[in-house]
């Protein structure tokens, strides 16, 4: 006899409610926290990207959250003196434009003094103070007559106010990279980043497997050692380890200032986190794996390259993504072991620069801080998993 199925979609009416009451408003709330503070923390990204497109005059007078919609700006411009007038059928003449051609302007009101700005719409006729009359069109073009002729040597002022339109403009990124040294800087810092981060993570992995798994005299001391030098901080400490550097390169014949000692500077101040963090999570790996590897005759050498450092994956990448975030950031340690030439300045320092000569162009600062975030962001999202893992392992078992 057959047997007639259950209807899929009666079985999901009915688990719905049931669904339904397992979702608690303590949960929802949470997550609506979460997602506060999500939007919270992507906000001043998010507004960095949108300036660093805006032109120079739209950063000036709207936020970046106005982006899309246009701006109204009031500014003053002079007029020609006399010199520019020409005579046409008994008429002084005076033509020109107060907008630059491009400016993306259009004139809305106008006035020959402050005070009345906005009484004379475009294409209207206002009266100068010092003879004649002048029409100013919304495209930034004027026409002032008189039918005497002019004799004024200093141009009065022409105010108006202007409708801004919204446009993005790649112009900041290209003066950036290519005026103001930031391409250089760059291959600088990751010069600088990358191998310093692979060195502390490899040497940070051998000795965690040497103390977490390795018996030998003054193991705990070395423990507690690692512990101590965490706290000390890296101003108190860069002083010392500089003159010591310069002591043994003077006898070595190493150069004071160079990549060698920046990089051999970012792995001392790095590997004490590192290996306590990589230390913690190796001790916590399965115990049976190390003793069965060792009755098959393996090597400490064998059981870290093919069964710890597999293992460890997940956490390898969580200090990797602390140290270059840390060394990509830095402005002191490069600045004492690299110095300040030109062919030798990070990234960081050469924003440094560009706040000092360019205090006023935020439109070229907000591009240079993009570009320095966004390396940062992709080696984020691109281990983003195995951070996850690395900063969740060993809360389950």
């Amino acid at each position: 006899m057959a047997t007639i199925a259950p209807e899929l979609p009666l079985e999901r009416a009915r688990s719905a409610p049931r669904r339904l009451a397992r979702i608690r408003p303590g949960r929802i709330v949470v997550h609506l926290a979460l997602l506060f503070f999500v939007v919270l923390w992507t906000l001043p990204t998010a507004g960095l990207l949108i300036s660093s497109f805006r032109e120079p005059d739209q950063l000036a007078v709207s936020g970046w959250w106005t982006a899309l919609a246009p701006a109204t700006i009031r500014e003053a411009a002079r007029l020609p003196v006399a010199e520019a007038q020409v005579e046409e059928n008994g008429v002084y003449v005076i033509r020109g434009s107060v907008l630059e051609p491009g400016s993306n302007r259009t004139i809305e009101t106008f006035g020959t003094t402050n005070a009345t700005l906005g009484d004379t719409p475009a294409g209207g006729t206002a009266t100068v103070r010092v003879g004649g009359e002048i029409t100013l069109e919304s495209d930034g073009a004027f026409v002032w007559t008189s039918p005497t002729p002019f004799t004024h040597t200093t141009g009065p002022r022409v105010y108006y106010a202007a409708e801004l339109q919204p446009r993005a403009t790649f112009e900041n990124y290209a003066t950036v990279l290519t005026a103001n040294g930031v391409g250089r800087s760059f291959i600088n810092s990751m010069t600088v980043a990358l191998p310093a981060t692979i060195i502390s993570v490899m040497v940070a992995a051998f000795a965690a497997y040497a103390l977490a798994w390795m018996r030998f005299r003054g193991r705990t001391f070395f423990v507690v050692s690692v512990v101590a030098l965490m706290v000390v901080p890296l101003q108190l400490a860069l002083i010392p380890v500089l003159r010591l550097y310069n002591e043994v390169g003077s006898v070595l014949g190493i150069p004071g200032k160079g990549y060698f000692g920046v990089w051999l500077a970012h792995i001392a101040f790095g590997l004490p986190l590192a290996v306590y963090l990589l230390r913690n999570y190796i001790v916590g790996l399965p115990r049976e794996i190390m003793e069965s590897a060792r009755m098959d005759g393996a090597s400490h050498f064998q059981i870290f390259t093919s069964l710890v450092l597999p293992l460890s994956i997940p956490a390898l990448a969580s200090i990797a993504i602390f140290q270059f975030l840390w060394i990509w950031n830095d402005l002191l340690v490069a600045l004492v072991f690299l110095g300040a030439q030109d062919d030798h300045v990070v990234l960081t320092g050469r924003l440094i620069d560009l706040l000092g000569t360019m205090g006023e162009d935020w439109n070229l600062l907000t591009a240079g801080a993009f570009i320095s975030i966004v390396v940062p962001l992709l080696v984020f999202f691109g281990l983003q998993r195995y951070f996850v893992r690395g900063l969740l392992a060993g809360s389950v078992k």
